[in-house]
């Protein structure tokens, strides 16, 4: 068990609340238009790490989210998932379950951002299921890693916004 969790943090970085969150650039669509982490500054962000399209719990965890469009925009938060899937699935995946949100293909190199952020687990070729709150200029304000297995619901990323809004007045 120690050398899997070792060879999973190889060569990742593993930021953590306080710190710039690190950059991206990730296509979200078939027509190779991309979102580049910078694009998401100004506002808080909610980055979604998910393992995989169409696992039980993964669309049952972003359908939360997406039932969540209304909180969210009172917080003036973005909403942005990720996952090593390819822009055709996700494609699919986003238009069968109605999500509002855009859905980035880290696929190719194979998760490269996950491990940019810390949660990518190499043995399995995934993401780890995992949320970042982001404030307005980019810094993590918020940061939770759940078992791969388990939906961490919305909680902890609605309390990090009502904290945001708390600072913010």
């Amino acid at each position: 068990m120690a050398a899997r969790v070792m060879q999973r943090h190889v060569g990742m970085t593993n930021p953590v609340a306080g710190e710039r969150a690190p950059e991206f650039s990730l296509p979200k669509d078939a027509e190779n238009h991309v979102l580049r982490r910078s694009e998401l500054a100004g506002k808080p962000a909610v980055l979604v790490f998910y393992p995989a399209d169409w696992s039980p719990v993964c669309g049952d965890q972003l359908a939360i989210y997406n039932e969540l469009r209304d909180e969210l925009g009172r917080h003036n938060a973005q909403l942005v998932g990720i996952s090593v899937d390819g822009v055709w699935c996700h494609r699919a995946f986003r238009e069968h379950r109605k999500f509002w949100f855009p859905l980035l293909s880290d696929f190719e190199p194979k998760g490269e951002v996950a491990r940019r952020y810390g949660v990518y687990r190499a043995a399995d070729g995934i993401a780890e299921r995992a949320l970042f709150v982001l404030r307005p200029d980019g810094v993590i304000a918020w940061r939770y890693v759940s078992p791969v297995n388990v939906n961490p619901g919305a909680d902890g990323i609605l309390d990090a916004l009502e904290q945001l809004h708390a600072e913010a007045a």
